[in-house]
């Protein structure tokens, strides 16, 4: 069954080492880890994503731009042979310009939409994410493994509060507990 769980850390950079973690974990089979992002406040108050599994909205609006440039450059190049070469370049230029924002549009569109119906959204980031303080960090992560155990017991003493969580209440605590233990 998959489960979301955020859990919030004292520290920037703590959430970041976390989400490495589990994606240690993903690479030893251990658990699937079907999205997570790393989040912290910065000393003004500002929300910044520093990790994400999955491409977020502007990532994959800037993947989509590349690709579409590039696309673009290469479907206008073999129009312009005989053309002199700033004609050339113009045309080449401006094919990969309209190209590559329809990549960017395209890109972000589907990064946004994967991530509203298959991982942690944006907004939910945001959302919860009035919960992180200013100079700390949080995980978004949404899970999935047959031994919750293991993995709690491989964040043993790592700090941090759960902010939220799908796991049923007694399952919960005991992933609190295993956080806190020394």
């Amino acid at each position: 069954m998959r489960n979301l769980i955020v859990v919030g850390f004292q520290g920037k950079h703590r959430a970041s080492e976390v989400l490495g973690q589990l994606q240690d974990l993903q690479e030893n089979w251990v658990l699937e880890l079907d999205d997570a992002v790393a989040a912290y406040r910065t000393d003004d108050g500002r929300l910044r994503i520093d990790q994400s599994v999955n491409p977020t909205t502007k990532e994959g609006g800037a993947m989509g731009g590349v690709i579409g440039a590039m696309l673009g450059a290469l479907l206008a190049a073999p129009f312009t042979g005989g053309a002199s070469a700033a004609v050339a370049a113009t045309a080449i230029g401006a094919s990969a310009a309209g190209v590559g924002a329809l990549g960017a549009a395209a890109g972000a569109d589907d990064a946004a939409n994967f991530k509203e119906m298959y991982g942690v959204s944006d907004d939910f980031v945001k959302q919860v994410g009035g919960l992180i303080q200013p100079g700390n960090s949080a995980v978004f992560a949404e899970i999935q493994t047959a031994d919750g155990a293991a993995v709690a017991e491989r964040f043993r003493g790592y700090g941090g509060t759960i902010l939220r969580t799908t796991l049923a209440p007694e399952k919960a605590a005991k992933v609190q507990d295993t956080l806190r233990a020394r």
